[in-house]
């Protein structure tokens, strides 16, 4: 699961992905810094692993980590193939959700590729180039399904009324994500792989003096994406970066604590995109190893086990489950035991985000 960093150029999509990813990513002040995507892994942030760690005092720790790739700044006409368009398109395709950087500071030192600063403008530049791709791939799908429709296909039928539903939506330039489907009218969107479909997050680059409630600039984003149903986020990227550069654990606190914040806001970032991307995690704890799991939100216990290995998917017989906050109240599998919280549950078991689990399997 791939959450893409998009925006115009120059807008600090690269020194945004530096600060999430210990890549060096190349950032400068000109566009088009970025050709290939740079793709980093990069750990979430969990104090409840800090927490089993203490407790269990394990040989390793293994957080669970999201992928987010650096994608080439977009310009007016990418949809026609301007600037890197295609190729920017191309790579957004394959994500599955967008983190969209806006401008919100004012710097004469760092060029805009349209002179002024306005977020709103820039996100509509690119939410326009997208929604265009968007509605190329409706149209050229639209013709084939209309010609099978006219023969009475009963399937093609209902694909066109969607598609048109689609197509009119996208004409009055609002994205895919603003549509209701239902669950069987969704399995036929997802086969479109259509960019407007996917969530999105909104990052407002800010000045160091807004890092903590924003600005003028931040106001309008959030007014502007009110009916989207999507979370806007204020990150001042280049203090971000400048307290990266800090070795000493201690220095950093004291330059988050100097600015207002009690954490960097590329740590939220993070757990948002994981959020994004509709992900949770599970753990499993034992003095080998503590380890944080990825799974989607919703997964079965035999989904969650496939994730260690097929196996265990395969041949599972049940899942013994204990709450995160049982285990850390009580402190030991024993005690939790003891205590009678442990649950034994099923294969139509849904995983909730902290549970820690052990897999009885059979292959």
């Amino acid at each position: 699961m791939k959450a893409g960093i998009v925006g115009l150029p120059n807008v600090g999509k690269s020194t945004l992905f530096n600060c999430l990813s210990n890549a060096k990513a190349q950032s400068a002040n000109f566009p088009f810094c970025t050709i290939e995507p740079n793709i980093g892994v990069v750990n979430v942030p969990d104090e409840r692993l800090q927490k089993l760690e203490e407790l269990v005092k394990p040989e390793k720790v293994q957080p669970a980590t999201v992928e987010i790739v650096d994608i080439a700044g977009l310009v007016r006409g990418a949809s026609k193939g301007e600037g890197l368009g295609n190729q920017f398109l191309a790579n957004i395709r394959e994500t599955d959700a967008i983190i969209h950087v806006l401008r919100c500071f004012d710097n004469d030192n760092i060029i805009h590729v349209d002179s002024t600063i306005d977020p709103v403008r820039d996100k509509e530049t690119i939410d326009i180039e997208l929604q265009l791709k968007d509605l190329e791939t409706v149209e050229k799908r639209l013709e084939r399904v209309k010609r099978t429709a006219k023969t009475g296909n009963k399937e093609a039928q209902a694909e066109l009324v969607i598609l048109l539903k689609i197509q009119e939506v996208l004409l009055q330039g609002l994205s895919v994500r603003t549509i209701e489907f239902t669950e069987k009218e969704e399995e036929f969107v997802s086969t479109l792989q259509l960019i407007t479909s996917k969530p999105v997050l909104y990052v407002c680059n800010v000045d160091e003096g807004s890092a903590v409630s924003g600005n003028a600039y931040v106001e309008k984003v959030k007014e502007i994406v009110a009916n989207e149903n999507a979370e806007v986020l204020i990150l001042a990227v280049g203090t971000e970066a400048d307290i990266n550069e800090l070795d000493d654990y201690e220095e950093r606190q004291m330059f988050l604590a100097d600015i207002g914040l009690d954490e960097p806001g590329s740590s939220k970032l993070i757990r948002a995109a994981y959020k994004l991307l509709n992900l949770q995690t599970y753990f499993t704890a034992g003095v080998k190893e503590v380890r944080a799991w990825t799974i989607n939100i919703g997964d079965t216990a035999p989904q969650a086990a496939g994730v260690i290995h097929t196996d265990f998917e395969k041949g599972f017989i049940r899942a013994e489950v204990i709450k995160y906050e049982d285990y850390v109240a009580l402190g030991s599998e024993a005690k939790v035991k003891e205590a009678g919280k442990l649950s034994v549950e099923g294969k139509e078991y849904i995983v909730q985000d902290g549970d820690m689990m052990n897999f009885r399997f059979n292959v």
